[in-house]
């Protein structure tokens, strides 16, 4: 249930928050490719599952009032 009292974040603060995610993921990303080049497929797995949660909160953030 919203409050209609309660404005939401600027969009330019859930730009900002989106900016962040995609820089994190893109590490999560590096992580993943560099673990499964290194024969270490459960931290490779693990990083793409961070970097594909990470993007979606991003994307969470950018959508919502």
């Amino acid at each position: 249930m919203t409050d209609d009292r309660d404005p939401g974040r600027p969009l330019v603060e859930r730009i900002g928050l989106a900016g962040i995610a995609l820089v994190m993921s893109a590490l999560f990303i590096a992580i993943a490719v560099g673990s499964f080049a290194g024969d270490v497929p459960f931290l490779g797995v693990m990083a793409a599952i961070g970097a594909l949660m990470t993007l979606w909160v991003g994307a969470v953030s950018v959508f919502r009032r």
